[in-house]
């Protein structure tokens, strides 16, 4: 078997090695590493192989914790010390922004990590009944594969929903219609005047018989948790005892801040991470009084009600009319609504025309989903306002393809940027930068 000594990790967690004049992807090694590997996948300039042998283990390297790592495609980063995923984080969003755009921060700031364990406040777990391997399978999928993960702890989700995982298998497997139940949601939060809240949604393709229901309510009853199901859209998750007009909620104390939501709506995995996050945009973003800053992407005003809590005026953005809704509502209940207005819009189809009515903005936050923010990185006016950008990414290589716009065609300066390990034992990495008019 060839041999190869390890330079890097990729955006994937990869080992990045050279053979041949080619790339060769190395799946399980660790930079600073020799190994011996296999080849998955061959093609003209790069392999696709995994490890077979550390010759020279890396000093970063550590004992998995989660015995199904390798196996489950939920983490990849399990092997690297904690510490070092951060700073490799760290390289990955500068290699994008140096191979894509050609840029280099003026400053790179100190890497941020929230818990390394048992952060998971969202996640959804597929759901899959295979006969051939002992019934129902409740997990994440497989690396590689769209096959489900059979779990039966997970170190990275709190401890109290991983001891449930063998219980909630046995209770899908006694329902009448496990095998049109493709999916568990997680979602934990807060409620008023309770403990946290965990709150389980099972999607199901079929209605639940009586038999089922008494089954799902006794589980909720035993495990202290509330039960949702949800039969179509995530808009038409409700749960199965009480009403559905108590929101749960994250809370940001430094901001004296509560951001309400229902299960389906979209918030970070990592409450811990997310005040980190939340923080330092503020800082780079240094809302003043009699500012008008825009936050676009704004979701349920994760960014949007800090800005209006140090006094600017701020106008959020987003696709969904019901998130917007959510929105103002968080608005209201934290006395912000002066302050803070939000609007439904599609961003992607963000024009100048589209984005000069929106009015002047003294600055901007951005805070888009993977597909990046390239619209409206082209539609700001050249020369004109706002002065000042914090961009949050959660994928470095449309941070650094809209980068390349924002420095080359609208004449500002990448001042500096830096990573957020929100996905601790992954490869994912979460990014935030300053942009500034010379």
């Amino acid at each position: 078997m060839p041999i190869a000594m390890i330079e890097s990790l990729d955006a994937e967690g990869r080992g990045v090695a050279r053979a041949d004049g080619k790339a060769v992807f190395v799946e399980g090694a660790l930079p600073g590493e020799t190994v011996e590997y296999e080849t998955l996948r061959s093609r003209p300039t790069y392999e696709q192989a995994r490890a077979v042998r550390i010759l020279r283990e890396s000093a970063l390297r550590v004992q998995p914790r989660c015995p199904h790592f390798g196996v489950c495609g939920g983490c990849s980063n399990q092997h690297l010390d904690f510490a070092a995923q951060a700073a490799v984080k760290q390289r990955v969003m500068e290699d994008a922004f140096w191979h894509i755009a050609r840029l280099r921060p003026e400053v790179i700031y100190p890497a941020m990590a929230g818990q390394a364990w048992g952060y998971r406040q969202r996640a959804r777990l597929g759901v899959r009944k295979v006969p051939s391997k002992g019934g129902v399978l409740v997990g994440f999928h497989e690396k590689n594969s769209s096959y489900i993960a059979d779990l039966s702890v997970c170190p990275v989700l709190p401890p109290h929903v991983s001891a449930m995982l063998p219980r909630l298998r046995t209770l899908v497997e006694g329902l009448s219609i496990a095998d049109r139940v493709p999916q568990v949601e997680l979602v934990m939060g807060e409620c008023e005047g309770r403990e946290p809240v965990t709150v389980l949604v099972f999607r199901h393709l079929l209605p639940f018989s009586g038999a089922d229901l008494k089954r799902l309510r006794s589980f909720a009853e035993a495990e202290e948790v509330s039960v949702w199901g949800q039969p179509g859209q995530p808009s038409s998750a409700r749960p199965l005892m009480g009403d559905d007009s108590e929101l749960i909620y994250y809370s940001l104390p430094e901001f004296d801040v509560r951001v309400a939501h229902r299960p389906g709506d979209f918030t970070q995995v990592n409450v811990h991470a997310n005040r980190l996050l939340v923080h330092r945009a503020m800082q780079l973003l240094d809302p003043a009084p009699g500012e008008r800053i825009g936050d676009l992407f704004c979701g349920l005003g994760n960014f949007a009600l800090p800005i209006a809590r140090q006094g600017a005026s701020v106008v959020g953005m987003e696709g969904s009319a019901a998130m917007a809704a959510r929105a103002t509502a968080n608005a209201r209940a934290n006395g912000l609504a002066e302050r803070a207005v939000f609007h439904a819009a599609d961003l992607f189809e963000t024009t100048e025309d589209s984005f000069a009515a929106l009015g002047a903005f003294d600055k901007l936050l951005l805070d888009p989903p993977r597909e990046g923010a390239i619209a409206v990185a082209k539609s700001i006016e050249m020369g004109s306002d706002p002065r000042r950008i914090v961009y949050v990414s959660c994928n470095p290589a449309t941070l650094a393809r809209d980068a390349a716009v924002l420095v080359r065609e609208k004449g500002y300066v990448l001042r500096g940027a830096g990573v957020i390990n929100m996905f601790a034992q992954t490869s994912h990495v979460e990014s935030v930068a300053l942009f500034e008019r010379p």
